[in-house]
């Protein structure tokens, strides 16, 4: 079985998938196939190492990358059993992002910009980084990751995201002016220098990053509509919305600028971009205006 795993990883690799988690599962499975004696996948064996989880979701995670191996493998040899993938019944939850006003931005923009020390880099490091997150809804690790070289005069590069896959991300002139700002306020660096630092010059990490967002929301009197708070990882959700409020009128243009929308934001396919979008009362008022400008040409055809 083990081979068969290799070749489905290196398979799965050669179209961009990391695999990095589905290889620890299924060779974790099949070591726990070959303890009954098993060289082939079979349906109970597979549900009772699934079911050794932890929790519902990770149960059914385990049992899932299970399937999509015996889907691949069993085009080759129906030897293996696909067990049910809905066995457990989890079902995979959104939170509801919080979306954020311009001012909402604005505010947290400046209570950045009062972080101590005033005249250090660190309130300028932090502003900068609010502010490209929300006029790109780059992913906080792409932002993270970003190098000197990566900022060039069309826009940003990133290299080997998510998939693997590599993308220039272009600039609103305002978003590039603020950028070249900062820049010039760190100083200069080599090229794979670290567009964020901390104060001691190192990559700016996520976990700094987070915790001092977490403070500026408070400062910034930020209120969650829902229970939870809201989070860094709202403000690509909130790219997503905008991106969709500004898109030109016509079913046509429209998908067309949600397919550019998709492409911009690195995923795959486009329902991982409908997955960021969240309903506003601009959104809803768009749909009413559209629903009754469709049904008004309907009753005069």
């Amino acid at each position: 079985m083990l081979d068969a795993i290799e070749t489905y990883l290196a398979l799965r690799r050669t179209t961009g998938f990391a695999m990095s988690t589905a290889e620890y599962l299924l060779k974790s499975f099949a070591a726990f196939a070959a303890e009954r004696g098993q060289t082939y996948v079979e349906t109970k064996t597979a549900i009772d190492w699934a079911a050794l989880g932890p929790s519902v979701a990770q149960r059914d995670a385990r049992l899932r990358a299970v399937c999509r191996f015996v889907r691949h493998v069993r085009v080759e040899d129906v030897g293996h059993e696909l067990p049910p993938a809905n066995h457990f019944g989890a079902r995979k939850k959104r939170r509801t992002p919080h979306i954020y006003t311009t001012g909402e931005i604005s505010r947290l923009v400046e209570a950045a910009l009062r972080l101590r020390p005033t005249r250090g880099l660190r309130p300028h490091t932090q502003a900068t980084f609010i502010a490209l997150l929300s006029s790109t809804g780059l992913r906080i690790s792409e932002a993270l990751k970003l190098t000197i070289a990566d900022v060039t005069r069309d826009g940003l590069l990133i290299r080997e995201t998510k998939f693997r896959k590599t993308r220039l991300v272009p600039l609103h002139d305002t978003a590039a002016a603020g950028l070249q700002r900062y820049l010039a306020r760190r100083g200069p660096g080599s090229d794979d220098d670290p567009v964020f630092i901390d104060k001691r010059g190192r990559p700016l990490r996520y976990i700094a990053v987070k915790e001092t967002f977490d403070r500026l929301v408070d400062k910034a009197g930020i209120r969650s509509t829902s229970a939870r708070r809201p989070r860094l990882h709202d403000l690509r959700h909130t790219f997503a919305v905008r991106a969709l409020q500004g898109s030109p009128t016509g079913r046509g243009r429209c998908g067309a600028h949600m397919a550019a929308l998709a492409t911009y934001m690195g995923h795959v396919n486009i329902y991982a971009t409908y997955w960021y979008l969240e309903a506003t009362p601009d959104l809803w008022r768009d749909v009413a205006m559209a629903g009754e400008a469709f049904m008004s040409e309907g009753r005069s055809a």
